[in-house]
Formats: structure tokens, sequence, C-alpha cells
């Protein structure tokens, strides 16, 4: 069979399964779970790919699982992506108890993947292809929840705080060559975008240390860490005219504890902030100059800052060939030219971002929902554009990367250059993870 042939057999596959498909997702949907705690989303993921025949490992970064689909010869490895984390949005009106809401579309990316690897199993077409394919649901890709997190950290469940940086830690990257996935957006009267690029960040943890006494009758006595931790936000300010346009930096910091009681000058008041840039470079001059900012503000006032810097994500980096394949792939299943975006600049974060700086990647936005992403009008408003048009076009690409010995896959590869090794990629990590306590009371 010829290419187009094998094509057409995985979007049969594909639309003879569409109710499986969607069914998957909308489970998914009904029972959102925030991040390292998708246990339920993991067992549905496990299930539909185990009633494939595959064979899965489950739990792979305290949640999330992975399988291995064989083509018919040797060649190289794709992974397929999807995300099972959900997002806090109290005021949506399918949140449950504590605010969980599928309003990122994770529940799409991992139906999507799912039909993926249906379209490539009961099609027939592995024997024709030079290569494995990578089917793995990662955990936790909003960066939310940091004390729960740095629980699990503390007891030894995981090192980082992002899914695919646990993975990449752990190994499970170790023997794929290139990965894609999707994400959902409010496209507007187009389709698909292919091509984003998207800021990196820092994350910060600050508690700013002062001392009680009581508000009305001795202030004079205390050290007020909130009067700190607000010149500090001030400092930040301050700063944004020395960012650099280019670096599209983005700072924005909340105040998580802001004391006590109303009565005590507050002595523990506590900060939450991303720093974020479209470069490393950036993302590391922003850091910088926030940490300078917090330690401004303690000094100020006499206060003790205590500044726990957490890697975050890398920006995400374009792999042109394999955009087009995509992109060429949507034509192919008969969506028009003009209703393909090319190129999108986000100054949001994606933890995929650190997987694009080691291997070719491919991260396309698809419509079908409408309203923006973490908010209460987000909502799925075209399932088979959300669901099953990025299935068939992810495992159409497969079949273009491993089609005639893997001669495109293997084409790309060896024109890529990858940003970082493995080495240096956890070197970098390590580097940005640390915790500094600046005593600015013992500064006069």
């Amino acid at each position: 069979m010829n290419i187009n042939e094998l094509k057409q057999k995985v979007i049969k596959a594909i639309d003879d399964n569409k109710e499986v498909i969607l069914k998957a997702g909308k489970e998914i949907y009904a029972n959102p779970e925030m991040g390292f705690k998708e246990f339920k989303t993991t067992e549905t993921a496990a299930n539909f790919l185990k009633n494939l025949g595959l064979e899965v490992e489950e739990n792979i970064a305290v949640t999330g699982c992975k399988t291995s689909i064989k083509g018919g010869k040797p060649g190289p490895n794709v992974a397929i992506l999807g995300e099972l984390d959900a997002i806090s949005c109290a005021n949506h009106c399918d949140s449950v108890e504590g605010g969980a809401v599928h309003a990122c579309g994770h529940n799409i990316q991992i139906a999507g993947m799912l039909g993926a690897a249906l379209g490539l199993v009961k099609s027939g077409v592995l024997p024709n292809l030079a290569g494995n394919v990578t089917v793995m649901a990662t955990p936790a890709e909003e960066f939310v929840e940091l004390e729960y997190r740095a629980k699990l950290k503390e007891e030894g469940q995981l090192t980082y705080f992002g899914g695919k940086q646990e993975l990449i830690k752990k190994g499970y990257f170790d023997d794929i060559d290139m990965a894609m996935m999707f994400h959902s957006l409010d496209m507007g009267d187009k389709d698909a975008l292919v091509g984003p690029v998207s800021n990196g960040f820092v994350g910060k943890k600050v508690q700013f240390i002062g001392k009680e006494s009581h508000a009305g009758s001795a202030p004079e006595n205390g050290i007020n860490a909130l009067n700190a931790a607000m010149l500090a936000i001030n400092n930040i300010h301050a700063q944004r005219e020395t960012f650099k346009d280019s670096d599209r930096v983005r700072v924005h910091p909340i105040i998580t504890k802001g004391g006590d009681i109303v009565n005590s000058v507050p002595a523990d008041v506590q900060m939450e902030s991303y720093a974020r840039a479209r470069t490393i470079n950036g993302m590391l001059d922003s850091n910088a100059k926030v940490d300078r900012a917090l330690k401004a503000g303690a000094m100020a006032v006499g206060a003790d800052v205590k500044i726990t810097s957490i890697p975050g994500y890398l920006p995400i980096l374009r792999t042109v060939e394999l955009d087009n394949l995509f992109k060429e792939n949507l034509m192919f299943m008969g969506m028009p030219e003009e209703k393909i975006i090319e190129g999108g600049d986000f100054t949001g974060s994606f933890d995929f971002g650190d997987v694009s700086h080691i291997m070719p990647t491919m991260h396309p936005m698809i419509g079908g929902i409408k309203g923006d992403l973490h908010t209460r009008e987000y909502e799925i408003v075209d399932e088979n554009l959300a669901y099953i048009v990025p299935a068939k076009a992810m495992a159409l690409t497969v079949v273009d990367l491993l089609f005639d010995n893997a001669s495109t896959g293997k084409n790309i590869l060896n024109n890529f250059e990858a940003k970082m090794t493995k080495k240096e990629y956890m070197d970098f990590m390590e580097s940005l993870d640390k915790v500094e306590l600046f005593e600015g009371d013992k500064l006069i």
C-alpha cells in the first residue's frame, strides 16, 4: 500500500470508533483531578490502551501511564503525549467540589492521544512502519498547589513539580526520538494553529519574616512583614521598564498569606510568583531582578526574606518540519488552508517546552472550544474538531515519519540540533533549585 492508502485506513479506524474516543474524553471531563492526583484519569487512559491489547506501565510519576506500540521494522521512537490534570476554577459550571475542572482541555488531549493510538493499532498499518510509537499520559502540567508538591518532594516521591520534568529525570524520555501533542484553544473563525512559541519561567515561593507585636498599642516593637512584601511588589513593578521587549517578560506575584490576625503586626507573610520570559537568558535576568526586589523590600523594614526558587518550565521551541507535516495532514483531511494559522505567540508556559529543548517536537493548537482557557467561559462546542481531528492528524503524522523505512523521520533527526543534552538539562534544572535566606534585619 502507498502512504495515502495507509492514511485512509487510519482515518477509517478512528471514524469507526469515534464514540469510544468521545466517551473517554467525556469520562475524564466528568472526573477532573489536580496534578499528581490523577489516579482515576490514569486508570481511564490505561484501561483504554489495555483494551487495544497493549501492555501499560502505570503510575510512572506518582500518576500517569506509558505504553509502546511496535512497528514492522526498527526505526525512530515517536511519542504521542497527553496531559492528565485539571485546573481550579470554582466559578465554572462544571467544576466539582474543591473547584477542579477541565477548563484547559487536557481531557481533550488525552482522548486525542488515545484516539491516535487506536487509529494506528486498529487500522493495521503498523507492519508498514519502521519504528515504535510511545503513548504517554503525563501528570501535572499545571504548576499549581505547590505546597502539596513540596510535600511529595519531601517524601521522596518526586524531584520536580512538573510532570514532564519528572519523567525526563526518571528516564522515560531516554528512548524517545521525537514527541508530539496538542492543546485546545478558542480559535475564533479558524480551526488550527501550528508552530506556537511560548515563555518559560522560574517559580518563586517567598516568605517574609518579621516580628509580631500588638498592632494597636505597640506597633513600634514589631517588624511588619506585610509592609516588606508590599514594598517588594512595588520594587518588582519598578523593574518592568528594564525588561527587554523581545524577552516578553511577565512577573505576577500574589500574596498567599498576609498575616495571622488583624490586631497583630504581621510576622509571617508569604507570596508566590513566576518570572516568565521568552528566552532562558531572559528568565535568568528577570529572576535575578525579582530576587533583588524582594531583598530590598525586606531590608527597608528590617525583615528577613526566605526565597525559594523552583525550576519552572522552558520556552517551547519549534521544529518546523514537524509543524509542516501536521499542517499538511490537516489539509489532507479536508481542512482549508485559510482555516490554519501559521505561528503563534504565547506568553504562558508549558512543560512541553522542556521536551522541545532535548528532541524535535510538535505542539499545535486545535479549536472546537469557546472561551478563554482557565475561565468560567470555557466550553467545548465542536466535539469532532476538538477530539477527532487532532487524533487523526497526529496518527497521520506518525505514518509520515515512519513510512518508507522512516526516511522522513530519520531526515528530521539528522538535521536536528538539540539545545541541551539530558545532562545539560538536568544540570540547568539543579542550578535553579535553591533556597536563600536574606537577613535584612542585620544590615543596619
